[in-house]
Parts: structure tokens; sequence; C-alpha cells
């Protein structure tokens, strides 16, 4: 009975993996996949990650693969500068700091999705680029 139900079981895995396989003869897609990755910048932490959850969504819509956002390192840009124009006075330091926050996506689709994905309103202030890795 048990070995019966394990054997049916192997039966439907090799039906479902027969949908994936390519045969011979047969043309596959035509339309080819690229791995593309979207690198977003941004000092506004806020718009960041709007435009990111956009951008996913409008992936996930799209029902293409999705790998991110990954969080890359703040940069912390610092500039230590003396208050006074002249010289005179007592020593006071302003110190000034900037952060940049970094936002990678990864996804694997078509070129001319991509471009519908990126044509949404993006948030002033948020810097994207994307790059085209062929696998």
């Amino acid at each position: 009975g048990e070995f019966q139900t394990f054997q049916h079981y192997f039966k439907q895995i090799n039906l479902s993996m027969a949908a994936y396989k390519p045969e011979k003869g047969v043309p596959v897609d035509e339309v080819t996949s690229h791995r593309i990755r979207i690198t977003l910048t941004s000092r506004n932490l806020k718009s960041l990650e709007k435009v990111c959850t956009d951008l996913i969504m409008g992936a996930k819509q799209k029902e293409l693969h999705v790998t991110g956002p990954v969080r890359l390192p703040n940069k912390n840009l610092k500039i230590t500068t003396r208050k006074t124009p002249c010289g005179e006075g007592s020593k006071t330091w302003d110190r000034f700091e900037m952060k940049i926050h970094k936002r990678v996506i990864d996804l694997k689709s078509p070129s001319e999705t991509v471009k519908q994905i990126t044509s949404i309103s993006i948030e002033p202030g948020v810097e994207v680029e994307v790059t085209i890795a062929d696998s």
C-alpha cells in the first residue's frame, strides 16, 4: 500500500517536471530573459523605500522573479567646519552629515517589461540605475 502511493507520487513529479524540459525541435520562448539589477540611491529614506516597494509590486504583478531589496551599507559623508568665517571668537565647530542610502533589486525578465516597470513615477531625489547582466 505504502509503496504504491510512493510510486504514484513519483509519477506525479515526473509529469510536472516534463512541463519544464524543453524538448528538441520545440522552440523555446523567443523573448530572452535577462538578469537585471536595479540600483536605487537616495538621501531620503522614506522616498527610497516607497520607490522600492512600487517597483517590487509592479514586478510581482507581471509575475517576475524578484530578489531584494538588498539594503547596502549607508555612506555617511561628514564635514566638520568652523562656525565663524574669520578666525575670531571661541573655537566653535559645526559637524554636518549626509547619509546616502542604497538598495539593490534583482529581476529576471525581458528588457521590455523592465521598461514598463521602471516607467512608474519615481520620487524626486531618488537615483535609479538599471544594469543588464546576461546569464
